[in-house]
């Protein structure tokens, strides 16, 4: 059992390992490939999803770039959107409050 009261290995959702919901919070892995051509989602690699940002990963535009990417992908402020971890690495984790829309590749709560 786990704290939950579900049985270990009992999954609340059925998503993706890279994507999680929380109430209306949305909780995302990424795997931030810098210097891409264009902005864009790509495939999921493992655990994460891949995202293709045009910035630089120097003194903070590629995190800057990904926030903004982000914001506009899911129709809110650049507020509500948030690294929690993996500030300095390719591998971050993002939380998105209350998104007005969804990316095709983003499964619904």
């Amino acid at each position: 059992m786990t704290a939950s009261g579900r049985p270990a290995g009992d999954r609340a959702d059925t998503g993706p390992a890279w994507c999680h919901w929380d109430g209306d919070t949305l909780t995302l892995r990424l795997r931030v490939q810098p210097r891409a051509r264009q902005d864009s989602f790509d495939t999921p690699l493992g655990d994460a999803l891949r995202v293709r940002l045009q910035a630089p990963p120097v003194d903070g535009k590629a995190n800057s770039c990904l926030v903004a990417f982000l914001a506009k992908a899911f129709g809110v402020p650049k507020q509500r959107v948030t690294i929690i971890g993996g500030e300095r690495s390719r591998n971050k984790v993002l939380r998105i409050v209350a998104p007005s829309r969804l990316p095709s590749s983003i499964p619904a709560p």
